[in-house]
């Protein structure tokens, strides 16, 4: 089913997992074999030409190799039988060396190496802009006052640049993150029917550092058929960035309640709009982002799972990572593409913040309170003393100002003036503006280097 395909994917991920791309990845690490296999000497070199030139996914009839495949075991058999009658029509002498020394499982993960890195790809662009918004909307409400919420209640007042912050910091880990990931598990698979290339008469390690030069990917120490943690790997970070990007959604969507009302999503015709009440307004890209977080540790649960696998080549657990794993990179990669295209036109209330702010009368500086009169006091008198101030505010409904002003326990430690002081909301951000500061620093560090 592909009719909720565009409100959780991303255009450029799907495109790359298609069935088309996917049989062209197949057909790079064949075409890439041959060339290979003729710098080394082991097949002549016309002979790995006229292999190259029909490793063309359009000659291909996707339909009649996924059928055989059911029959096959994987897709890799047929496409190779494929690939050798096409070499065959031309020339009948290169035909014999089509994936020669090779093993099916050599070209399907080879080939989802290389769409990883593609996606992979992809996903920083969006990491990159995904960063440089949060990083604007950091400096642009760096010093405006709104609730931070504990338990789902009001708790201190926090600045919103402060929580965007949070947000930004954590993007650029998982950028950080997806870079490392990058640079060393999209490793080349050539390992031949048990992994010691025994076919390729010795031979075998300059093969294969040949064929990873070919295809621009790391030479592993020893094939890997088994040994599935670099796939795993790549996967539980993509959940991590799922997770992440989940409690952003889940903060914005949070402040774009009725009675919150800070924030909401970009408006625009047929946006975010209800069959039945036209008043509404709805945060859909977190609806979406959430789906995928909510969906993703199942997934990534499966290709842990599928880690443990039968001596050299596994029987269920590899087949198990075919579709979880290209269903991962495209949920996380779409929840990406779809946040980072929102955030642009977040809608922020600085005024309803500030109306929130005051909504308690007051209360929300209670420890502002009980901190400068613990100096003098100690902390738990203070507290207490504190306590039933809010307590009387919230019974007679009164700010919480005016009952301390009256409150008999407070005369000789704080005056009006210090009372005055103490409810002023810049003057209770602690170390706020330092933590933004060396976010935004770190930002302006990771798009230097990039």
């Amino acid at each position: 089913m592909t009719l909720f395909d565009k409100m959780f994917r991303c255009p450029a991920i799907e495109q790359i997992f298609s069935d088309r791309e996917s049989i062209q990845a197949l057909l790079n690490f064949e075409a890439a074999l041959a060339r290979a296999e003729a710098k080394v000497g082991i097949i002549p070199e016309p002979d790995a030409r006229v292999i190259a030139v029909a490793c063309r996914a359009e000659q291909f009839d996707v339909d009649a190799l996924a059928t055989q495949a059911t029959v096959a075991g994987n897709i890799a058999i047929p496409l190779i039988k494929k690939l050798t009658e096409l070499v065959a029509a031309t020339n009948k002498d290169p035909a014999r060396f089509v994936h020669w020394g090779s093993t099916s499982q050599d070209a399907m993960d080879t080939a989802v190496v290389l769409q990883l890195r593609r996606a992979l790809e992809v996903m920083d662009q969006d990491l990159v802009r995904m960063a440089a918004t949060l990083a604007e909307l950091t400096e642009k409400y760096r010093a405006t006052p709104v609730v931070a919420r504990t338990w789902m209640q009001q708790a201190l007042p926090t600045t919103f640049g402060f929580i965007v912050a949070g947000w930004l910091d954590a993007v650029l880990r998982h950028r950080s993150r997806l870079a490392e990931l990058r640079a060393h598990n999209l490793a080349l698979q050539f390992g031949g029917a048990v992994g010691t290339l025994a076919a390729l008469s010795g031979r075998g390690p300059q093969v294969a550092k040949a064929l990873a030069e070919e295809l621009q990917l790391a030479l592993p120490a020893i094939p890997w058929h088994t040994h599935r943690d670099r796939l795993a790997e790549i996967a539980s970070a993509l959940g991590l960035c799922a997770g992440t990007l989940g409690k952003i959604a889940r903060d914005i969507s949070l402040h774009c309640q009725t009675e919150i009302a800070e924030l909401a999503e970009p408006t625009a015709e047929g946006r975010g709009g209800s069959s039945t009440l036209p008043h509404k307004h709805n945060p859909v890209t977190c609806a979406a982002v959430l789906a995928t977080a909510t969906r993703m540790p199942g997934l990534v649960s499966t290709l842990l799972a599928a880690m443990v696998q039968d001596q050299q080549r596994a029987l269920g657990a590899w087949q198990a990572e075919w579709e979880t794993l290209p269903e991962i990179v495209s949920l996380a990669g779409g929840s990406l593409h779809h946040l980072a295209n929102m955030l642009p036109g977040l809608q922020v209330d600085a005024t309803r913040m500030r109306e929130n702010l005051d909504s308690t009368r007051g209360l929300i500086f209670a420890e502002a309170v009980t901190m400068a009169l613990g100096v003098r006091l100690g902390k738990m008198p203070a507290h207490m003393l504190v306590e039933g101030a809010c307590k009387k505010a919230l019974a007679e409904k009164r700010h919480l100002k005016e009952v301390l002003l009256h409150e008999p326990g407070l005369h000789g430690y704080l005056t009006p003036a210090d009372l005055e002081s103490l409810f002023e909301v810049r003057n209770y951000l602690g170390s706020a503006d330092d933590f933004i500061r060396a976010v935004l620093a770190q930002a302006n560090r990771a798009v230097v280097t990039s």
